[in-house]
């Protein structure tokens, strides 16, 4: 087991083995991903024995056009946006890349292998002057930073005025969805990537999609193959997209749970920092000494190996998970 793997959340069995006295069952609020998931029924049995069809993928397109105002001729679908993170350096040539920071550490890791020169900036916009290619999360994880589409349409046509690209990880886009670029899909020198699994709360359905211009969408098909997601996926999906009055509902769900987490986080007068409606961001004196402490417990949450003042806490689900996590807390309060 290594520190790192611990560090990125959602890895519940090894934190259960790192901490055997823990009680049970553990409270895991480490991934930011929506604890009430869409309902679905079902996926067919014909979906599971057979290849997926182009109807199954049209369908799924289709749906998730309609669901996130994005032309469907500027998708494609893939197993989770992960993926597409880390090919992506593969496809697009680049001699700088500037991200923002902090954000999600797969995009520099993913660009650090190639052989462009990686800088972070904490104003990446305004570095779109001399990067030929821009990464930013919108809203950022891990501290909910959001950036306007006026702003971001404006970082774009300075990039692809010279060929350059803005790359938008819009993960948690489906929370707020004016500040979603993929209305602007298959625009010259933008590429937006976007993830199924976390506001719908179904991360294991590996589903995410590639909103860009033909020419990417074409180099990047090649390297995902035929099928590359499965049909289950597809018909799950499809089910989730189509249900606009549930993502309406979900949405203010959302909000009001916050709402209560924030109560809860206040009462103990810890310094929130940002966030989305999925997770708090919080600063703290000792972030590593809180969560062994939250994980003695079975409170599960997120650290960061480049900040050490910093935790994520995910929504706790029901009354008694929120009661838990406040009795856990009262430990470290003063």
């Amino acid at each position: 087991m290594t520190a790192d793997i611990l560090l990125h959340g959602g890895a519940l069995d090894l934190m259960k083995q790192r901490f055997p006295k823990a009680p049970t069952p553990w409270l895991d609020l480490s991934t930011g991903i929506n604890p009430w998931s869409y309902p679905y029924a079902g996926s067919s049995e014909k979906a599971a024995k057979h290849l997926p069809t182009a109807t199954q993928f049209d369908d799924c397109l289709q749906a998730m056009s309609t669901a996130i105002d994005a032309p469907a001729e500027s998708l494609l679908l893939a197993p989770g946006s992960e993926l597409l993170i880390r090919l992506l350096p593969d496809i697009i040539p680049a001699r700088h890349v500037c991200i923002s920071t902090p954000t999600y550490g797969d995009h520099a890791k993913s660009w650090g292998r190639s052989t462009a020169k990686v800088t972070e900036s904490h104003d990446a916009l305004t570095d779109s002057g001399r990067a030929d290619i821009l990464v930013v999360c919108n809203p950022n994880n891990p501290d909910g930073r959001t950036w306007s589409k006026d702003c971001l349409s404006d970082a774009c046509q300075r990039l692809a005025e010279r060929g350059g690209w803005l790359i938008v990880d819009e993960a948690y886009a489906d929370l707020d969805p004016k500040l979603s670029m993929a209305s602007s899909g298959g625009k010259p020198g933008l590429i937006v990537l976007r993830s199924f699994g976390k506001f719908f709360g179904l991360a294991g359905i590996r589903l995410g999609a590639l909103i860009a211009p033909q020419s990417i969408l074409h180099a990047m098909r090649e390297r995902l193959g035929v099928w590359p997601v499965a049909g289950p996926t597809l018909e799950i999906a499809t089910q989730a997209y189509s249900d606009l009055r549930w993502q309406i509902d979900m949405r203010r769900r959302l909000e009001t749970a916050c709402e209560r987490l924030d109560a809860v986080l206040s009462t103990h007068e810890l310094s929130i920092d940002g966030g989305t409606s999925l997770y708090r961001y919080l600063r703290l004196a000792d972030a590593e000494a809180t969560w062994r402490v939250l994980a003695e417990q079975g409170v599960y949450t997120r650290r960061f190996k480049d900040n050490p003042h910093a935790i994520r806490i995910g929504l706790p689900s029901a009354d008694e998970d929120f009661q838990r996590l406040d009795a856990a807390l009262s430990v470290i309060s003063p």
